[in-house]
């Protein structure tokens, strides 16, 4: 091959090459230039006399809907429904993407307009945050962070709206509507602070109790921060996107009002009849969303767990219904995919039950949350949240800052920094419940915290002072997404028969085995104090603090207490009932009849 040959491609090459980097600019093309693109599409004459006749340009573009084209002239529908794809890759064929390879999607290729938000700095803080927060120091796989997650729920994101758009044209799901779905998954988690749901969830309300902060506030907050600061809106209209109206948009779908039947439609981005994509990224109506198919996933990878739900074949099997008796559009499943979704409410419990409300990650993340609130008013933590350009630099990178610290002013959170990295950790007492769940509040836990420390156990250490500060009740709430509802009940079927028909199935009628009941709350009780004698003692008074409060009798209630849980009629065991081991008043202090007359069996 000759230099010219290596230097100089062919013509039609170059032609091609120049127009593909211009199409980005089709907005301004005349109508000439559309139908140089449409005879390029293998559109043909037919198609060129129409745009000429109708004066076409790209202008014009972005409000051509299916209808348009069947006024103009196109009449089989699947003919018309290819035109019109090929007239809206336009707006997708923008630039040069990337190509991420992700561990638990593969490879992934995201549009060049999310590239840009990648590449700032609000984003990139995103590295230096643990997705499961204080699970680190448990699980030592868990060290993924926020911002992988995010890369795969705007993956995701895409995923469903295009294999919405295109199993089912007829809902005319433009390329900005997949544009701004991809942006809500990709930003969605913009806003969470350092170790993730430990600041939202335990420093900031007792940093600051006055004030009702989530991290969705803060995403909505540093996403117009990201914007304006990087001076994206003109890249965001170049890549077809209306403002404010889309941005409006992506807010919305980040952190959506929940929707009823009797209020009126509340979005201002798009109207009811695209409702149906409000339940991508965050989904109010019964929380299967593109955001729990991630974290599902990948948390599971990196903890080492079992996930047993499958989010590709919901992908696979997912359609647009309206459902009876309302005006929105709703993403149903195929009836026989019921129990993939089962599989994925059971694998959200299993999730809070071994890892996120594990007992050891729970006193790491107090700990954690106990040392900012005493770093707070030297570093300035909780009025982060206030100010994005301070709060863009705050991430896990403050645990490091505070452990390495020489000021005499962080002495206090330093040392509770350096009692995790060493374990030394609060020690948990045991963990109890109500008869029913409660509404509990900071100040009733202030109060429980009080009781324990009075609780006055017989046979106590009269040399062990406990005081209320010695004491530390965490709630923790387990539910399968909707509270004490099942959520299947708020998800709508379709079946094969007919596939535009949505419809409920009852709990009766797919297994007696489901449970009855959705949600539970569980009180667990820690101790500061670590020395042997003060852990008895703690351990007796919490054992006496149940009983005061009729609460259930803690697992091993009768190792930490044998002389107090037989005191208790509703404590006993059947057998102790059934006076296999005898009444109370035959139990002598320090002894517990029935464990230990057990364990005589077991090893005789």
């Amino acid at each position: 091959m000759s230099k010219k040959q290596t230097q100089d491609p062919p013509a039609s090459t170059q032609t091609k090459k120049t127009r593909t980097m211009d199409l980005w600019k089709y907005r301004e093309w005349t109508v000439d230039q559309m139908c140089q693109y449409l005879e390029e599409e293998g559109l043909g004459e037919e198609w060129q006399a129409i745009f000429r006749d109708k004066n076409i340009n790209g202008d014009k573009l972005q409000n051509l809907t299916e209808q348009n084209l069947k006024d103009m002239g196109i009449r089989k529908i699947d003919k018309h429904l290819k035109d019109l794809d090929s007239i809206r890759k336009l707006w997708l064929i923008t630039g040069q993407g990337k190509v991420f390879n992700d561990p638990i999607h593969g490879h992934i290729e995201l549009h060049p307009l999310l590239i840009k938000i990648i590449d700032t700095p609000q984003f990139q803080r995103l590295r230096n945050i643990k997705q499961l927060g204080g699970a680190y120091f448990v699980y030592p796989g868990a060290s993924h962070n926020r911002f992988e997650h995010s890369l795969g729920v705007a993956y995701l994101a895409g995923e469903l709206v295009d294999a919405l758009s295109r199993r089912q044209p007829e809902l005319q799901i433009s390329p900005s509507d997949i544009l701004c779905v991809q942006f809500a998954g990709l930003c969605h988690d913009l806003g969470h602070g350092p170790f993730s749901h430990l600041f939202d969830g335990k420093f900031i309300p007792k940093a600051r109790p006055g004030v009702n902060w989530k991290h969705e506030d803060a995403t909505v907050k540093m996403l117009d921060h990201l914007v304006e600061r990087n001076n994206l809106r003109e890249a965001m209209e170049q890549y077809g996107l209306e403002l404010p109206r889309d941005l409006d948009f992506i807010k919305e779908m980040i952190h959506p009002k929940a929707l009823t039947k009797e209020t009126p439609w509340p979005h201002k981005g798009r109207g009811q009849e695209k409702s149906f994509l409000y339940e991508i990224v965050s989904n109010s109506t019964n929380g299967i969303d593109v955001d729990k198919f991630d974290y599902f996933a990948r948390d599971s990878h990196h903890l080492g767990i079992q996930n047993n739900f499958d989010h590709r074949r919901f992908l696979k099997f997912a359609r647009v219904c309206e459902v009876d008796g309302e005006k929105q559009k709703h993403i149903c499943s195929r009836d026989k995919e019921e129990w993939n979704l089962i599989d994925m409410f059971n694998t959200r419990t299993g999730l809070h039950r071994r890892a996120y409300q594990h007992t050891v990650t729970k006193i790491i993340e107090i700990m954690i949350s106990d040392a900012f609130l005493k770093a707070d008013q030297f570093m300035k933590l909780s009025t982060a949240i206030d100010d994005m350009e301070a709060y863009t630099k705050l991430t896990d990178h403050v645990f490091e800052q505070i452990l390495n610290s020489s000021s005499a002013d962080l002495a206090e959170a330093r040392q509770i920094l350096r009692n995790i990295t060493c374990r030394r950790l609060y020690k948990c007492l045991g963990q109890t419940q109500a008869n029913e769940p409660m509404e509990v509040t900071q100040e009733m836990i202030q109060s429980w915290e009080t009781e324990l420390a009075q609780a006055d156990p017989p046979h106590s250490f009269h040399d062990v002072s406990l005081q209320s500060q010695d004491f530390i009740v965490n709630v923790i709430e387990l539910d399968y997404g909707m509270k004490e509802k099942d959520p299947i009940d708020n998800v709508r079927f379709y079946c094969k028969n007919d596939l535009t028909k949505a419809y409920q199935i009852r709990k009766d009628q797919v297994s007696k085995l489901l449970p009855e009941h959705f949600a539970e709350q569980l009180i667990r009780v820690y101790c500061k104090k670590r020395d042997k004698k003060s852990l008895e003692a703690a351990g007796k008074h919490f054992v006496k603090w149940c009983m005061d409060r009729n609460f259930s009798k803690p697992q091993d209630g009768d190792i930490i207490a044998p002389e107090l849980t037989p005191l208790k009629p509703n404590w006993l065991n059947s057998s102790d009932k059934d006076g296999e081991h005898g009444s109370c008043k035959d139990v002598k202090p320090g002894k517990v009849n029935g464990p230990t007359k057990a364990k005589t069996k077991l090893f005789k």
